[in-house]
């Protein structure tokens, strides 16, 4: 089976989205499937064309440069000369996703997509999200099908785009780590907010609880781990609220997998203050390698806190508030809570099948102004 996956960014670029088709395209690749992982490159410096374990990458320009709108018509030329059984459409919110998609029904090729809703630091970006969905709403009815991540989302876009909801598959994403190294230890003073460095993460929140928390613990530490364009805003925030010698601020890798690993396992709570997660990876992951989790009250993460993987506070808590759930939180034994969470493995099992079924069950375009085989020869 041909599988083609486009996505805005991929590895080396750090994001949710980024980690979850580096994770699931490897694992296709394994189970005998020809991926092809199609990508934009803003900057213009990344290999046009790469191999890497097993997975064929391609990357087009996009533009601006320095924004996050990913406009890319080739990707819709890559799609029309391809010659794939499913085009698995990862996100909608940028350019990426509505050309890849047009190009998909216009070839009369089958596609599913995968929402990936999380949330943005513009608020008008955020605001003129089920302005959206109204506007993509054709291309996304056409899907063969829809990849849920949480069952929220199900809810939310079977009403908000009219469409039935066994047109819906829900497929987490996957939690597992390799093994930490055997000589990592917890580390009983370590909290963490971890996730790429944008505002409306929320590490700011949790660097704002840090010195209500060291009044009670002077031992605490903070790692922020991640990076991104709001890294200079957090360290000017640290120097004014004096913790500054506290907080720990670096990425690890996307790539590296094992050091990840070595890091959480010495965390003893991880908190994550966003606005707005659809199946953050990144607590996942936490909560497998037994991390307690303090997370904020809104879709998404209060899954967690409902599956009993967390503990759920409102965002609109005071920092001394939620101080005093983290203070609980750091003197509880580590979670217990691999049995509960879906593999990476397992997601990528889940997804073979719908590929399948979807390949085997495609009825066509049916309203397509060009044949596919003329499209592909212009």
């Amino acid at each position: 089976m041909r599988v083609l996956i486009t996505t805005w960014l991929t590895v080396p670029s750090m994001g949710g989205v980024e980690l979850h088709v580096d994770q699931l395209a490897r694992r296709l690749a394994a189970r005998g499937l020809e991926v092809t992982v199609l990508a934009t490159d803003p900057s213009g410096t990344l290999p046009q064309r790469e191999t890497d374990d097993g997975v064929s990458i391609r990357r087009v320009r996009s533009w601006p440069k320095r924004r996050d709108y990913y406009f890319a018509p080739q990707i819709y030329t890559e799609i029309a000369k391809s010659d794939v059984d499913v085009v698995h459409v990862q996100a909608y919110h940028s350019f990426v996703g509505p050309i890849a998609m047009l190009a998909a029904w216009r070839c009369d090729l089958p596609y599913v997509l995968t929402f990936h809703a999380g949330g943005h630091s513009s608020s008008l970006r955020n605001a003129i999200r089920p302005l959206q969905l109204s506007l993509l709403r054709p291309l996304l009815a056409r899907a063969d099908r829809l990849i849920a991540l949480a069952p929220f989302e199900i809810d939310y876009y079977s009403y908000r785009l009219n469409v039935p909801r066994s047109r819906f598959a829900l497929i987490p994403n996957g939690s597992d780590l390799p093994e930490p190294s055997g000589e990592v230890r917890r580390d009983e003073a370590l909290v963490a907010s971890v996730g790429r460095l944008e505002q409306h993460k929320g590490h700011h929140r949790v660097m704002a609880v840090l010195p209500h928390i060291l009044r009670q613990r002077p031992d605490v530490r903070l790692w922020v781990g991640g990076s991104g364009p709001y890294e200079p805003a957090l360290r000017r925030l640290a120097s004014e609220l004096g913790v500054s010698d506290r907080v720990d601020i670096h990425a690890v890798p996307i790539e590296d997998r094992a050091q990840m690993a070595n890091e959480l396992a010495r965390v003893k709570v991880v908190i994550s203050l966003s606005e707005l997660e659809t199946q953050p990876i990144a607590a996942l992951e936490a909560a497998a390698l037994g991390c307690r989790l303090v997370v904020a009250d809104v879709p998404g993460l209060r899954a967690l806190a409902e599956a009993g993987l967390a503990r759920a506070v409102p965002l609109a808590n005071s920092p001394e508030e939620t101080a005093s759930v983290v203070l609980e939180e750091l003197e509880l034994p580590p979670m217990d809570a691999r049995h509960q969470l879906q593999t990476w493995d397992e997601c990528a099992d889940a997804h073979v099948e719908l590929y399948r079924d979807v390949a085997r069950t495609h009825t066509g375009a049916g309203s397509r102004s060009l044949p596919a085989q003329r499209l592909r020869a212009r």
